[in-house]
């Protein structure tokens, strides 16, 4: 029992030296402005030329996405093109199209003037996105399956988090999930409750791409799950 004791403390000693010290680190290592809440927290900064989002809530085509273009009653000009390094895609008849930084509404607009200025009357097109790889959000922290993963259209905050195989319960603090973002060329974080998230009692904020999320650690249940991870398991009680 006395080793069980001197074991704990020491490793509780150790943990709460490691953390404290990445806990400076990461002080040190990013200096971000905090807001409070979803509203707060602007919309990311705009580099439409490549598709990045421009700073509306719907999606954005950009580079790599792949779309399927269909003219109606005439089949022959339907096609599946994937968006080039440079937001461009090339269509029969018009050639060369400026897709990246574009909704969908607005390519279908300049497809239908495109098409109906030379070669068609009253031409209906429609785009369709059936891959979305030019928005990514990085997901950190307590998650079970940290990485980066691409957004398919509006992606919320759990959704997010739910791409990465949700949160790993046994060192994770629901309370404490941030949200990183540039906004007019400034790093800054949003605090948001995952437990108020998911109870109905706060909103669940849109994620766009090149957000950072990470959720956070309690130091308790990490400093507990590494216990139980370096000590021998057996399948009976022993004495010590």
């Amino acid at each position: 029992m006395k080793f069980l004791a001197a074991l704990f403390l020491g490793f509780s000693l150790c943990c709460c030296g490691i953390l404290h010290a990445q806990d400076k680190a990461d002080e040190e290592a990013v200096t971000v402005t905090a807001v409070p809440t979803a509203v707060d927290l602007a919309l990311p900064d705009s580099f439409s030329p490549k598709g990045v989002y421009s700073g509306t809530t719907e999606y954005r085509i950009g580079s790599q996405d792949l779309l399927d273009i269909s003219v109606f009653l005439n089949e022959d000009l339907r096609r599946e093109v994937r968006v080039n390094s440079i937001g461009e895609i090339s269509l029969p008849l018009i050639g060369s199209v400026q897709a990246g930084g574009k909704t969908v509404e607005e390519l279908e607009a300049e497809l239908m003037a495109s098409y109906g200025k030379n070669y068609l009357k009253d031409p209906q097109i429609t785009v369709f996105v059936k891959e979305f790889t030019s928005q990514r959000v990085t997901l950190e922290g307590a998650v079970k399956s940290a990485g980066i993963y691409p957004i398919k259209g509006k992606t919320s905050l759990m959704q997010a988090v739910a791409m990465a195989g949700g949160v790993n319960m046994d060192m994770a603090d629901l309370e404490a999930v941030l949200v990183f973002r540039t906004v007019n060329g400034q790093r800054m974080a949003a605090k948001f409750n995952l437990k108020e998230i998911r109870a109905g009692e706060a909103a669940d904020p849109q994620i766009y791409g090149d957000d950072i999320v990470v959720v956070g650690v309690s130091k308790g249940k990490w400093a507990y799950s590494r216990l139980l991870q370096s000590l021998p398991l057996f399948n009976s009680f022993r004495l010590y």
